[in-house]
């Protein structure tokens, strides 16, 4: 009889263990391809060079979770970009996870997480942009006219502490990235809010950020980046999408000069002629204040993809970028400009894992 409630005791121990581990996944992206560019240096030269991620930043990452019971989640994530054209790293040669390094917990009320990861900005808004999470062809996480003008949203944000929640369909998002600099909490602090709305063929959200600059001295005045962006999308009929956005920018600057000031449109369509061929049209515009001569840049974005697989796509871009009087510009969100206008064309794979 003892015997037998040990065994029972031992099975209960175990399934109990059995009950509280959780799963790991480990996941990628891999994308690539030829691209082929004008203007790609101060000579004026034309450029054909093996492009890594430029449908999609390729990369490697770990997430997991384990049941704490009740309905709550511990959960984490560890992802890494990646440069598949010379196998480097994508990003700060620091930063082995430079995508999403965080830890958290998650329930009925949301997720909270801490570490590094992107903006609650990026997190609502990058979903409306019709080129997707591209790297290349696409300036809705910042233009692409050279300098001081990039006038973006905050993207990767590390000393992070975030939240989202998912209530029917309405979805909730803020975070703070902390500066960590002795003395102040506010400079090179971070934060930002978002509010989405998700209702069948209709999409909305809108978010607002503060990003802090470093005091030139200790309890100092610094630069201060504020954004607020706008977005939506609507599904028109099965084989067409709509979407676009804006963005408010402004740039307070510490030396007391004039503010940068900027409006960034974005809009665009994605048609499917069959479930594997889908075509995507883009266009980019910042309007550009306060400066002696603006660039005002413009881009115009192709895309033609075609589906081998649920995981394996093969897909033609082209872009054309525009900048007045005679102000560089810069086709990709990281590109340098060396000139008033660019042109590029990929054609590319991508393979998800």
């Amino acid at each position: 009889m003892q015997k037998k409630h040990l065994a029972v005791a031992a099975l209960a121990a175990t399934s109990g263990l059995a009950a509280a581990q959780g799963s790991v996944t480990v996941y990628g992206l891999i994308d690539t391809g030829i691209e082929y560019v004008n203007h790609a240096s101060a000579s004026g030269g034309s450029l054909t060079r093996v492009s890594s991620g430029a449908m999609n930043t390729s990369r490697i990452g770990f997430r997991g979770s384990e049941d704490l019971g009740g309905g709550l989640k511990a959960i984490f994530q560890l992802e890494n970009g990646f440069k598949l054209d010379t196998g480097g790293l994508d990003g700060d040669a620091n930063q082995l996870f430079n995508r999403q390094s965080t830890v958290g917990l998650e329930g009925s009320l949301g997720r909270i997480v801490a570490g590094r990861s992107f903006s609650t900005t990026y997190d609502f808004i990058l979903p409306f942009d019709p080129m997707g999470y591209s790297a290349q062809y696409s300036w809705v996480t910042s233009a692409g006219a050279t300098g001081a003008r990039k006038d973006g949203m905050p993207t990767g944000v590390s000393n992070l502490v975030k939240y989202q929640g998912t209530f029917g369909g309405v979805k909730i998002g803020a975070m703070f990235g902390f500066g960590e600099v002795a003395g102040s909490t506010r400079d090179s602090a971070k934060y930002g809010v978002g509010l989405g709305y998700d209702n069948g063929p209709f999409s909305v959200a809108a978010t607002y950020d503060r990003v802090n600059g470093t005091a030139a001295v200790a309890g100092g005045a610094f630069d201060k980046s504020t954004t607020a962006h706008l977005a939506a999308a609507y599904q028109v009929m099965e084989s067409l999408k709509l979407s676009g956005g804006y963005r408010y920018y402004k740039r307070t600057q510490a030396s007391g000069a004039t503010p940068l000031r900027s409006d960034f449109y974005w809009g665009g369509a994605t048609y499917r002629f069959t479930p594997a061929l889908s075509l995507i049209g883009a266009v980019y515009y910042q309007n550009q204040k306060n400066l002696a001569v603006d660039a005002d840049p413009i881009l115009y974005s192709l895309r033609l993809k075609y589906a081998l697989s649920k995981r394996t796509d093969l897909y033609a871009s082209g872009g054309y970028a525009k900048a007045k009087n005679n102000q560089l510009v810069g086709l990709s969100r990281d590109d340098v400009g060396f000139a008033d206008s660019q042109v590029g064309v990929t054609l590319g794979m991508q393979h998800r894992f």
